[in-house]
């Protein structure tokens, strides 16, 4: 009981985060429109549509999904904190990814594991050699 508990808290926290996510950089990158020499098309295709990808295995419960999510997830993470150091004017923009990056990577990791161990999928143990 207490197992399924985790994993729908994980799934919350993995969806929202991840959502989240989603509508921040596309209000970001459509408010900062004039303030950013490339076109707002681009700036959408580079920050807003890989979070696409997964976003419907994400929503539909896929532990796979959830577990390589992350991959992209870690493109925002790093990008949260170059802005935190070269952009104080978007400073608050910056955290804010930040910390849904953060949260999407707990909840799509500890999704991905505790749904994945409830269904009986995992790595198989290496054989022991003599």
């Amino acid at each position: 009981m207490s197992s399924a508990l985790t994993i729908r808290q994980f799934r919350l926290l993995a969806v929202i985060s991840y959502c989240g996510l989603f509508a921040l950089m596309l209000i970001w990158q459509i408010n900062y429109a004039g303030a950013n020499a490339l076109s707002l098309g681009f700036r959408l295709g580079f920050w807003v549509i890989p979070l696409l990808f997964p976003l419907y295995g994400i929503l539909r419960g896929h532990a796979y999904t959830h577990a390589w999510a992350n991959f992209i997830l870690m493109w925002y993470f790093l990008h949260s904190l170059t802005m935190l150091y070269v952009a104080p004017l978007q400073r608050d923009w910056a955290i804010a990814e930040l910390i849904l990056t953060s949260l999407a990577f707990v909840g799509c990791t500890g999704y991905a594991r505790t749904q994945g161990r409830a269904l009986g999928l995992g790595l198989k143990p290496l054989k022991q050699q003599d």
